[in-house]
């Protein structure tokens, strides 16, 4: 019975070419997500799931290891996280392993922290829980949220908050977008991971930054300096 991280990387970064690998604050940057896994000292195996051959020579030098290379049906811009990690984990019974608590690792999480990993597993021991991740405060209170239309007119979601004080109104929390512990099987099963039976692990809003575009790019650039040093 194993402890394993998985981190997903496929090639075909449309927005970012090369996202996974490019260079971040001196080194690539799935380094980061690697380093981090590496230093925790909590698994018995650190997989990336990648379907590109630059990707996992690159990991492997970072001490990762690649035992399969994913299939094209769960490479493209539409493949979701769970079927991924459950195909790593179906990949590693084959070989023989018998995976417990697998935790997904985004290959764009340059902020992830090796302490963030062994106190979230910590909690995610604690209970009965199927998966804990990471999660922080949304900047701005998203009760009282409006949309832009074409003509930019705005219309609030909920103009039954338009009167009352942001701190009178329910605290929001989005995924942030760096880890996700889960049991093998609800991975398995597919079990979803925003739910009454997941646990979230708060973060800082100054350590998280989504990396999708180049401007999320450009803004964590701007950030690394006081997180990493």
């Amino acid at each position: 019975m194993s402890r394993i991280a998985v981190i997903p990387a496929r090639g075909g970064s449309k927005r970012i070419p090369r996202k996974n690998i490019k260079h971040f604050a001196g080194k690539p940057m799935i380094a980061w997500s690697i380093d981090a896994a590496i230093q925790c000292g909590l698994f018995d195996r650190i997989i990336v799931s990648t379907d590109d051959d630059e990707i996992a020579e690159i990991a492997r030098t970072l001490g990762a290891e690649v035992p399969f290379i994913r299939p094209a049906y769960l490479s493209d811009d539409h493949t979701a996280t769970i079927p991924v990690i459950a195909h790593a984990i179906d990949a590693l019974i084959d070989e023989g392993e018998a995976p417990v608590d697998v935790c997904c690792i985004y290959a764009t999480a340059p902020f992830i922290s090796a302490d963030d990993l062994e106190a979230s597993y910590k909690q995610f021991k604690r209970t009965d829980s199927m998966y804990c991740f990471t999660a922080t405060e949304f900047a701005a209170p998203i009760f009282r949220s409006f949309q832009v239309e074409d003509d930019h007119s705005v219309e609030m979601f909920w103009p039954e908050n338009f009167e009352k004080r942001s701190q009178d109104l329910p605290v929001a929390y989005h995924d942030a977008g760096q880890f996700y512990w889960g049991h093998a099987k609800a991975w398995m099963d597919g079990d979803l991971i925003f739910a009454p039976h997941s646990q979230a692990f708060v973060i800082p809003r100054w350590r998280v930054q989504d990396i999708d575009t180049p401007d999320d790019w450009a803004r964590a650039e701007l950030m690394a300096p006081a997180i990493l040093g």
